[in-house]
């Protein structure tokens, strides 16, 4: 007979991650772990995706036709860009076409979020980050945000160093590199770390529709508080039941860096009585768990508000807009997935 392990509640973890863990979690979440450039479906309503996939080939087969060079000569080779940035919606499939990258290109190689890269200056320090990363191939960066002057310089300083140590450089994000910031600060010196920034990348733009809602049917409404319940029970082991006031409290008691380690053997995600979030701190630090979440694959069952009703209008009318409608896409398509954990009637 096979006994079924009651849910956990997230609220009871408080993971403790060690700084080699960071480094070494440096790889394409479980999502992309497969993913290739074959893999990749452009839309042929969109040229621009099937052109990115042509420039990336090139670029990768460009990072292992140098591999028998010698360390000093790829100094003179960081004059000019030094990387590729992708821009572009949400669900266009750039983060499918960056660990593709990955995946093309010899190592010593990093494939990290903007979150974590700057949670591995925090665990390591400046220095020892330049001195980690400085021996890599490519350094690969998704989901490339500024959130505040302070992590511009410091990213744009890191970038600028390894860029001329070697390091190839390949990021994402959904806003060209010398339009990042723009609505968010006005000080001078932070654009001109901006401008600075965006030399080292060549940009490639894409469009299209987000994939995840490409020909599907529109996100499943909120079950009943007693339907989060059973779903959870009869879920696989792994299930993580939690209020959602409780769990956003608890984020605040848990640095971001380690919101991954806090779902280690999660394989389901069931919420009680979601609510729309007004509080910046608190709606960027769900943004962080989302992302976690998503490169998981967990599923998603919830009761209250839809995904689509979790921001309020003046978050998603400043600056952290991308992130938080990002956020939403992401919640959207774990709770189709989820779907499928609500027992039937009885």
């Amino acid at each position: 007979m096979i006994v079924s392990v009651a849910p956990v509640s997230l609220t009871t973890r408080h993971p403790s991650v060690p700084t080699d863990r960071l480094v070494a979690e440096m790889v394409p979440p479980p999502r992309f772990g497969d993913v290739r450039f074959d893999t990749y479906i452009p839309d042929p309503n969109q040229p621009g995706q099937a052109a990115a996939v042509v420039r990336l080939e090139r670029f990768a087969a460009e990072l292992n036709g140098d591999g028998a060079k010698r360390r000093w000569f790829r100094r003179e080779q960081a004059a000019g860009p030094s990387g590729i940035y992708l821009d572009g919606g949400y669900g266009v499939g750039k983060t499918h076409l960056l660990a593709s990258l990955w995946h093309a290109s010899p190592g010593p190689k990093s494939l990290c979020t903007f979150v974590e890269l700057t949670n591995l200056v925090g665990a390591l320090g400046f220095r020892r980050t330049v001195e980690a990363l400085s021996g890599h191939r490519l350094l690969c960066i998704d989901e490339f945000e500024l959130d505040d002057p302070g992590d511009t310089v410091l990213v744009s300083t890191l970038l600028g160093k390894l860029a001329d140590a070697g390091v190839k450089l390949a990021a994402t994000s959904n806003t060209l590199p010398d339009k990042l910031g723009e609505g968010r600060f006005a000080a001078q010196d932070f654009m001109r770390e901006i401008q600075g920034l965006s030399s080292r990348f060549e940009a490639l733009r894409i469009d299209g529709e987000d994939y995840r809602h490409r020909g599907l049917p529109a996100a499943p409404a909120p079950v009943a508080e007693d339907m989060v319940t059973a779903a959870a029970e009869t879920a696989p082991d792994g299930a993580a039941l939690d209020d959602f006031p409780a769990l956003l409290a608890h984020l605040a008691t848990v640095h971001p860096s380690r919101y991954g380690a806090m779902l280690d053997g999660i394989t389901g995600v069931f919420w009680h009585g979601v609510h729309p979030v007004e509080d910046q701190g608190t709606a960027l630090r769900l943004v962080v768990l989302a992302d976690r979440m998503y490169d998981r694959e967990l599923p998603v069952v919830a009761s209250g508000v839809p995904f689509d009703e979790l921001f309020t209008e003046e978050l998603l009318g400043g600056g952290y807009r991308k992130k938080y409608l990002r956020a939403i896409s992401r919640l959207v398509s774990m709770a189709r997935d989820g779907a499928e954990r609500i027992p039937a009637p009885r």
